[in-house]
């Protein structure tokens, strides 16, 4: 199996650079056929909502939706922290259809005997 990747992603749209870069990171990794999961916390969190991750984050710079959408398509996943939509209001939300909400167990059970390759954003 290749090499896994998993981006640590704690911020949400109030700073789109670092949502944009941490897109472009894991489009990247699956490009190159690594397994790859985006573990959004904090406000990244709202992310996973439908038509949540929209955007431009700075001049010449690809649409967030774009990316997105590539990362979605490519077999990205998101793995959304219950204490944080907890902490938000947002339990019990409907998230895009590549997310599902899951804390620190099934994020261990993700990497299993692995060692991934880690970005935190």
């Amino acid at each position: 199996m290749a090499d896994k990747t998993l981006i640590n992603l704690a911020t949400g749209l109030e700073d789109a650079e670092r949502v944009l870069v941490a897109l472009l990171v894991a489009g990247a990794a699956l490009d190159a056929g690594r397994p790859t999961v985006m573990f959004l916390t904090k406000d990244a969190v709202r992310l996973a909502l439908p038509g949540h991750a929209a955007g431009v984050a700075c001049e010449g710079c690809p649409p967030i939706e774009r990316l997105f959408q590539q990362y979605s398509e490519n077999g990205g996943e998101f793995l959304v922290c219950p204490i944080c939509l907890n902490a938000r209001g947002l339990e019990g939300a409907d998230l895009v259809t590549n997310a599902r909400v899951a804390g620190a167990t099934p994020l261990w059970e993700w990497i299993g005997q692995d060692t991934p390759t880690v970005f935190s954003y």
